[in-house]
């Protein structure tokens, strides 16, 4: 017998997940826990392990589509077992299968009420005609109503075409709602899923084009104008005319999320933004003596992140009002007394994830640094939960290593600031003393929501991270690594 791999619970609330990418094709064998499918949820985006071994048999649901936790995902049969030995003929049923055989079903349905429309007056002729001999009733019936039984439209909603044999039928309940919500006819959507199946990308790309061109919206219709083609496929052309220069890249789940959640952040905060440089130099001189052997023993390099993370947190906690966040139900702000730190991560290929590193305010600085890379490291591959994205209390971002010296990043939801760490560079300064010197220098930015704190609080908070950068002594948190 097969074993089902099911959509797992990815986070407590998690109802759904996208299938991106399936890892192992049909046939493959496979060992437990051998990662099997890539699965993309509002939270995170994950590499599922199998939960059995043997051959896989069946892949149910195809890429790019959307489906709820506890759905059947693939079968996977004992070792050495060929695709299709499984007896779990039910089982290996996919969802495609099942409306395929309703929408064969579906016009039966429907010639049944034209074939039982008469006029009462001919019922009792007819019956007289019949008489008790029902063969000669069921050859009269279609004789008298085949001429008004001419074939009905597709009931709204649904896309399939006379002589359709593609997929364009079978909706998702996701998408049916999705397309109500947004009053969105399925007929009009070019479906890009399996056999023209349309998927929920398709409605909500097409919801994006329709906000983008408002004028050249059709209005609705029960019946196909001829005019609505030419007014939909000259946008279309041109980027296929100039392919060679232009190219319409896709949204990955990440992408999407990421737009979404930035949009409503920046609707949600009254954003303003500080800046103050600081002297690094003293941190620069301590971190060149001991990361050589700070690498050998503990495995990846020390970079000046923990030693912003410290700071951070100890000023957090000096000044909590920075570390709330603005709660207007009860018309108050909600101040922590604990570090929760978001740590942005720019993923290889594109997008960007926000670990948390939960209880920063505990840890001393070799334990921030490791925290801190294996944030780093399980975000890049994808090895994060959903708890791992939630529960931040202030976020650091880094753009320094791409070499930006000062940015205004975005305040995350929930939140009062988010400190921008930027490139730390050699810079000719002079000194208090009057002295020309050469200084490791960088910018510290911070956007702050001017609901929760004013300006007095946001600029005492960077001028107390830039005192602690210059005069903190870290040297016994490293004297081990010396």
């Amino acid at each position: 017998m097969g074993t089902e791999i099911k959509m797992p619970q990815l986070g407590e609330t998690v109802v759904e997940g996208t299938i991106t990418k399936w890892l192992k094709k049909e046939g493959d064998q496979i060992a437990q826990d051998d990662l099997l499918v890539e699965i993309s949820t509002d939270k995170v985006d994950s590499e599922v392990p199998s939960s059995a071994a043997g051959t896989l048999q069946k892949i149910l649901v195809q890429e790019g589509d959307t489906v709820k936790v506890g759905t059947p995902l693939a079968i996977i049969g004992e070792e050495g077992e060929a695709a299709g030995d499984s007896g779990g003929g039910e089982a290996e049923q996919t969802e495609e299968k099942q409306p395929e055989a309703k929408a064969e079903e579906k016009p039966q349905a429907e010639e049944k009420p034209q074939a039982e429309e008469k006029p009462q007056a001919e019922a009792p002729a007819a019956e007289q005609r019949s008489g008790s001999n029902g063969q000669a009733k069921q050859e009269e019936k279609p004789q008298e109503t085949k001429p008004q039984a001419p074939p009905s439209p597709p009931p709204a909603g649904e896309t399939g075409k006379p002589g359709d044999t593609s997929k364009r039928g079978i909706i998702s309940p996701l998408v049916r709602r999705l397309a109500d919500e947004n009053s969105v006819d399925l007929g009009e959507i070019e479906g890009t899923g399996t056999g023209g199946r349309i998927r929920k990308q398709d409605v909500l790309r097409f919801v994006e084009e329709r906000k983008a061109r408002p004028a050249a919206r059709p209005a609705a219709s029960a019946e196909p104008a001829p005019e609505r083609e030419p007014e939909r496929r000259p946008e279309e052309r041109p980027a296929a005319a100039t392919g060679a220069r232009e190219e319409l890249v896709p949204w990955t789940n990440i992408r999407r999320r990421t737009a979404e959640h930035m949009v409503a952040a920046s609707r949600e905060t009254a954003r303003a933004w500080n800046a103050v440089e600081a002297d690094w130099t003293n941190i620069a001189q301590l971190r060149a003596g001991v990361k050589d052997n700070f690498k050998q023993r503990e495995g990846f390099s020390l970079t000046y992140m923990p030693f912003l993370c410290k700071v951070i947190c100890d000023t957090l906690m000096e000044m909590p009002e920075v570390n709330s966040s603005f709660d207007e139900a009860n018309q108050a702000n909600l101040v922590k007394h604990y570090v929760n730190l978001g740590i942005a991560v720019a993923l290889e290929g594109g997008g960007l994830i926000v670990p948390v590193i939960k209880g920063a305010d505990e840890k001393n600085l070799v334990g921030l640094a490791r925290a801190v890379n294996d944030v780093a490291t399980r975000a890049r591959t994808k090895k994060l939960s959903p708890d791992d994205l939630s529960g931040g209390t202030f976020t650091i971002t880094n753009p320094g290593p791409f070499g930006s010296i000062i940015s205004v990043p975005i305040i995350p939801r929930g939140q009062t600031g988010i400190v921008g760490f930027e490139a730390i560079q050699k810079r000719v300064v002079v000194t208090d003393d009057d002295a020309i010197a050469i200084r490791n220098m960088g910018f510290l930015s911070m956007s702050w929501d001017h609901r929760t704190i004013d300006g007095a609080e946001a600029a005492k908070f960077l001028a107390r991270l830039r005192e602690r950068i210059e005069t903190t002594d870290f040297s016994a948190d490293l004297s081990h690594f010396a």
